[in-house]
């Protein structure tokens, strides 16, 4: 017998080869599902942006009131663009865990909206009052708002110097006006509109240095946040 014919037996018996199963070894892994990424956009630049911008309407007819009379156009700031877009901002930071945002925002956006209500005829605040109480009352509403801003502040000193400078601004202004409303010396409420004025633009730089990113715009024109305090303090 030749050899070739050997081979060809030895061939053909490997064709017939059955490969057997290991049943103890470990099934093959099952290939996971890989998790949806989401992405979540900043809420904040929009919540400073409505901050500053009925800080600024109300501290221009402050300065104003002389030439403009009545301020009721501070209601349409305070009520549909501050007031709502605030509350708004502040539950999606709360959604998002920033817990101090979310308390900020949302407390000033019930600020904007009880201050927008003080214009309204219909609820009619400045009726229920005669002679100078409204002015009173109005004094103490700010002076309660006042604090309620020192607070912030205070808690506030670790973020970033736009933010401290908005919050200390808006205090100071505060003060004025409410003083203002208690003694009606014109100066004071000089000072506070001027004073808001300050807030207002430190609330904007805030927002735009968050809001001019990479991807929106050239890096000569985007804006440095300025953090407060180092971390380790």
């Amino acid at each position: 017998m030749s050899s070739n014919s050997v081979t060809e037996k030895e061939g053909s018996k490997d064709n017939y080869y059955v490969q057997t199963v290991n049943m103890d070894a470990p099934p093959p892994p099952v290939p996971q599902m890989q998790p949806y990424q989401r992405t979540y956009g900043n809420p904040a630049p929009l919540g400073m942006l409505a901050y500053g911008t009925v800080f600024l309407c109300s501290s221009i007819l402050t300065l104003a009131s002389k030439q403009v009379g009545s301020s009721n156009l501070v209601l349409v700031f305070a009520t549909f663009y501050g007031g709502i877009s605030q509350t708004l901002v502040g539950m999606w930071e709360m959604f998002l865990g920033n817990t101090f945002s979310a308390t900020v925002f949302t407390t000033y956006g019930g600020f904007n909206l009880s201050y927008g209500a003080l214009f309204l005829p219909q609820i009619g605040l400045a009726a229920a009052y005669t002679g100078q109480q409204f002015y009173y009352a109005i004094g103490i509403y700010l002076a309660i708002w006042d604090l309620i801003t020192f607070v912030f502040l205070l808690g506030a000193l670790r973020t970033t110097t736009p933010i401290v400078a908005t919050l200390g601004f808006t205090v100071c202004a505060l003060t004025c006006l409410s003083a203002n409303a208690f003694t009606g010396n014109p100066h004071l409420a000089t000072a506070g509109g001027a004073l808001g004025i300050i807030a207002s633009f430190g609330a904007y730089y805030g927002a735009l240095s968050l809001f001019w990113t990479q991807q929106t715009t050239f890096s000569f024109i985007r804006l440095p946040p300025l953090i407060a305090a180092p971390s380790n303090v």
